[in-house]
C-alpha cells in the first residue's frame, strides 16, 4: 500500500461533530432570516393554508398577539402581505391613509418596535384582475403603474415601515419610490427591491395563499427563468436607480445567479425562498422522502453560501421555536 502517503485525507477534518463545526464555512443563524407573514382583514380566525402546511392567514385583530409570539422567539425581521377585501382595478385600497397596508404596519411598528418591518409593494393581492398594476388595453401600463407605486410607497414608509420592497416588477419603479420617499422627507425610508424575480411556478402556493384572481401570466415583465444575463442586468440597474438592498426570487431554482450578482455589487442580497419551495420541503418530508429540519437546513444553507446576506423563508419561526 505505498499510495498511503501519496494523496490527501480531508476525512481529517470531518471526524468529529466538534471537528466539523469548527471549520464549517458557512453559519446561518436567526438573525439571517426575514418572516413572512399573510394579515387579511375581516376575518375572526387564524385560516391556514392549504397549500401551505402550517402557514396561516392572519386575521388583522391578532395581529398584535402573533407580533408579540415572534418577538420572544427572536424574529428580528417580518415582511407583511395584506390580503385585502377592498379590490379594484387599480389597487387604491393600497395608497388609502386607512387602508389595510397602512393599518398592517402601524400596528405592527406599535406592538414590537424593534423588529425590522418590511413592506411588500405591489397589487396583485388589492386588484381584481390579479396582475401587479394598471391594465390599459389588455396590458400592464408600467408608466401608470409607478404612480401608484409611489402613492403606496408613501404611505407605507409613512406608516412605518423600516423598508419597503417593491415586487411589481416595472421598469423604473426603484427611481420612482426612492424619488417619491425623499421629495416626501422619508429618506431614511429603504428600499429592499426584487431586483430579479424570475416568472416561476415555484409561486402558486402564493397565490392560493392571496386568493389571487390572475387571468393570464406575468411573463410581460418578470424575468424569463432562462436568460442569465438579462438577470444580472436587471439587479445592476435598480442599483443605480437608489436600491438598498436587492432580493433575487425564487432562490433555489437560481443559486448561480444570486452568486453572478454577488460578484457584481457589494449591496446586500436577500434570496427568497418562496412558497413553493417551502410546500415542496414540506410534503415530501410528510411523505416520509427525507428529514424535514436536516432539508431545510440544507436549502437555506445552499442560499447563505451562494452568497445572500439574508433569508426570507416561511420556516423562520419553526427554526426560531426549534421544532422541527
Amino acid at each position: 500500500m505505498k499510495y498511503l502517503n501519496k494523496f490527501i485525507r480531508l476525512r481529517r477534518l470531518r471526524s468529529k461533530k466538534s471537528v466539523r463545526n469548527l471549520f464549517q464555512e458557512t453559519e446561518v443563524t436567526l438573525k439571517d432570516l426575514i418572516l413572512p407573514i399573510f394579515v387579511e382583514e375581516d376575518i375572526d380566525f387564524m385560516k391556514p393554508i392549504s397549500s401551505m402546511p402550517g402557514v396561516f392567514r392572519i386575521p388583522e385583530k391578532l395581529l398584535a398577539y402573533e407580533l408579540e409570539k415572534y418577538a420572544k422567539s427572536g424574529i428580528n425581521s417580518i415582511i407583511t402581505f395584506g390580503i385585502s377585501h377592498n379590490l379594484d382595478e387599480n389597487g387604491s385600497d393600497t395608497w388609502n391613509n386607512n387602508g389595510l397596508i397602512s393599518r398592517i404596519l402601524r400596528i405592527c411598528k406599535n406592538t414590537v418596535p424593534e423588529i425590522i418591518i418590511i413592506s411588500d409593494m405591489c397589487f396583485c393581492e388589492y386588484t381584481i384582475h390579479g396582475h401587479c398594476g394598471i391594465i390599459n388595453n389588455k396590458k400592464v401600463d408600467n408608466d401608470q403603474t409607478l404612480l401608484n407605486l409611489e402613492r403606496q410607497s408613501i404611505i407605507a414608509a409613512s406608516s412605518g415601515a423600516d423598508f419597503v420592497a417593491p415586487s411589481s416588477s416595472m421598469d423604473g419603479q426603484v427611481k420612482a419610490i426612492r424619488s417619491a420617499l425623499d421629495k416626501s422627507g422619508l429618506c431614511d425610508t429603504g428600499i429592499m427591491s426584487y431586483s430579479t424575480k424570475f416568472h416561476s411556478e415555484l409561486y402558486n402556493p402564493f397565490r392560493d395563499a392571496t386568493y389571487s384572481n390572475l387571468k393570464g401570466d406575468r411573463k410581460t415583465y418578470q424575468v424569463n427563468p432562462m436568460n442569465r444575463k438579462e438577470a444580472i442586468r436587471e439587479s445592476l440597474i435598480d442599483v443605480k436607480e437608489g436600491s438598498d438592498v436587492l432580493i433575487i426570487k425564487p432562490a433555489i431554482n437560481f443559486l448561480d445567479i444570486i452568486r453572478d450578482i454577488k460578484n457584481k455589487t457589494y449591496l446586500p442580497l436577500i434570496g427568497y425562498q418562496v412558497s413553493g419551495e417551502y410546500s415542496m420541503i414540506k410534503l415530501s418530508s410528510k411523505a416520509g422522502i427525507f428529514n424535514e429540519r436536516n432539508m431545510i437546513m440544507e436549502s437555506i444553507g445552499s442560499i447563505k453560501r451562494a452568497g445572500a446576506s439574508a433569508i426570507i423563508t416561511y420556516f423562520a419561526m419553526d427554526i426560531a421555536n426549534n421544532i422541527l
